[in-house]
């Protein structure tokens, strides 16, 4: 990581805020030059994202995207309703409008929240789920308007298919396409109708997103035992799409929490910010978490989720904020010792780039472990089948198994992730750092660590199909070195870099898909210096492929 801003953690400065009216004016205003590959539809891991000021998120963008949706429904006989969240990034409400004209022309029956509220990546997911259960045609998907935790000036438009989960690059692809093609045609062929006469067509429907969610979070996690235990929580929604849920859980279950931050500002100004002085809501981040983690000692167990709601953030009075490594093994390990009705073949995934004390749980519990490349779509059918008990990523984003084995969700549900921490603390008394902190007096301490490394274009695309041959390392950092990755063994799929393990650590680099570096996620189980020497090697063993 590069230096760290003198403003981290600290409340953000006025002049530092997005100019709201003329981000918005930008998104109706701006035109994309589909000449510039960077303003041209683009669909990573998480949906196209970018933001009216440069460009790169704009009204066209949001019009294209969605007619090249309608066509891919229409192509797959997909007949069902479409469900539609947003989160509480400024340029939501105005691509939310973009895709209703878009939707509702095209004769697409859409479902969005009946108080022109917002909704959770995790609650679009379920909604898709029930929805389908049960039916082999007529089915539905659905569509998140979100940029994730990224900073107040972005946006964001994602797909999730009839299972739920985030769209896989056959579908992306396609839809990708088009988009730019109906960019390029001047949007020629995209069909639109005014937003007035649009909610008021037979096509848009106001629905209850709230209640059918929440009656069901008893069903994933023991909120019973929490109520019996009094567990007293606090939540921040860091101004996010759950801030309107929180009440409803804690009124249903008769939950002991407290929501400490209910504010909905589209400048986030209550944030304090990132380690690069932007301000984030990344919920895994010590700095855009400063706030409720000086209110530790208030509470048993606290947590936040970024503005969609898919990523989770566990705040201790022991610990502080968890490492989302840390956590995620600690999850796992309660879950799959207090599950009994999860299958014995349910497995654990995980991507290549999270923590390998997450293996040494898995062998423990007697549990496959299934390692995959980076994304959570990797992880839709395992989930949807109960083929996983569990899949998670090192940045944050989880999902499991209802209680009875049966598919939650199929993307990252942080609120479950969020509560499940005070289920732990009801069953064990024990908070989740300290039976973290027992996992390490087994398994050894885990020091991990991402940084970046400057790199060129050609040199990421070297690094994209590195294969172990290449890069021949035999040794690392002392040890042996006993595999040498470019596919991820759980699957068998290339995960764009290289990972070299031994017993004691590893590697792992990509090549970043929006900057000028390659990532280096590393970890060592002997000591900080083992992970520097680990990074070290890394380095040059790579500049030696960069410079062949």
């Amino acid at each position: 990581m590069a230096d760290v801003h003198p403003g981290a953690g600290k409340q953000a400065s006025p002049d530092a805020l997005t100019n709201i009216p003329r981000l918005v004016t930008a998104y109706f205003a701006g035109k994309p030059d589909v000449a510039d590959p960077a303003q041209r539809v683009a669909f990573g891991t998480s949906g196209h994202r970018g933001t009216s000021f440069k460009n790169t998120f704009n009204e066209g963008h949001i019009l294209a995207t969605t007619q090249a949706i309608c066509d891919y429904r229409r192509e797959k006989g997909l007949t069902g309703p479409l469900f539609i969240g947003i989160d509480t990034h400024a340029l939501a409400e105005p691509a939310l409008v973009s895709a209703v004209e878009v939707f509702a022309a095209n004769g697409v029956d859409i479902m969005i929240d009946k108080d022109g509220g917002y909704t959770p990546t995790p609650v679009i997911s379920h909604a898709i789920l029930t929805y389908n259960k049960g039916r082999t045609s007529g089915l539905a998907d659905g569509v998140v308007i979100t940029p994730s935790h990224n900073p107040p000036e972005d946006g964001g438009y994602k797909y999730n298919p009839p299972h739920g989960g985030p769209a896989d690059t056959d579908v992306t692809g396609v839809v990708e396409k088009r988009a730019n093609a109906y960019l390029a045609d001047g949007l020629k062929g995209v069909k639109r109708i005014d937003y007035a006469k649009a909610l008021k067509s037979s096509n848009v429907h106001a629905t209850d997103f709230v209640t059918p969610y929440v009656a069901d979070l008893g069903n994933v996690v023991d909120l019973d035992l929490v109520k019996s235990a009094g567990i007293k929580i606090g939540i921040d929604p860091l101004g996010g799409a759950a801030v309107h849920y929180w009440h409803p859980i804690i009124e249903r279950y008769g939950l002991k929490a407290t929501v400490v931050n209910e504010a909905i500002d589209p400048t986030f100004r209550f944030m304090t910010v990132d380690w690069d002085g932007k301000i984030r809501m990344d919920c895994s981040s010590p700095y855009a978490m400063a706030s409720l983690i000086a209110m530790r000692d208030r509470f048993d167990v606290a947590f936040a989720n970024d503005t969609d709601a898919d990523r989770h953030g566990i705040v201790t009075r022991s610990g502080g904020l968890m490492n989302p490594n840390h956590y995620l093994a600690t999850a796992i390990s309660y879950l799959f010792a207090h599950r009994p009705n999860w299958g014995r073949d349910a497995a654990i995934g995980k991507t290549v780039v999270s923590s390998s004390i997450i293996d040494r749980v898995a062998k423990k519990l007697g549990r496959k472990l299934v390692e995959t490349p980076v994304g959570f779509k990797w992880f839709v059918d395992g989930l949807l089948t109960g083929g996983f008990g569990f899949g998670g990523e090192e940045s944050a984003g989880a999902s499991f198994l209802r209680r009875d084995g049966g598919v939650w969700t199929t993307d990252k549900d942080g609120v479950i992730l969020g509560l499940l921490a005070a289920e732990i603390m009801a069953k064990t008394g024990r908070d989740p750092s300290q039976l973290f902190n027992d996992l390490t007096a087994e398994f050894g301490v885990p020091h991990y660590a991402r940084i970046d490394v400057a790199a060129t274009g050609p040199q990421k695309n070297i690094l994209k199909s590195v294969t172990p041959e290449q890069l021949g390392l035999k040794d690392l950092a002392g040890d042996p070195v006993r595999a040498t990755l470019s596919k991820a063994p759980g699957n068998g799929q290339p995960f764009g870099g290289i990972k070299v393990e031994t017993d004691f650590g590893w590697f792992a680099a990509r090549p970043s898909g929006t900057e000028d570096v390659y990532k280096i996620y590393a970890e060592s189980f002997r000591s900080t210096e083992h992970l520097t020497r680990i990074q070290e090697e890394a380095k040059a063993g790579l500049a030696k492929v960069f410079g062949a």
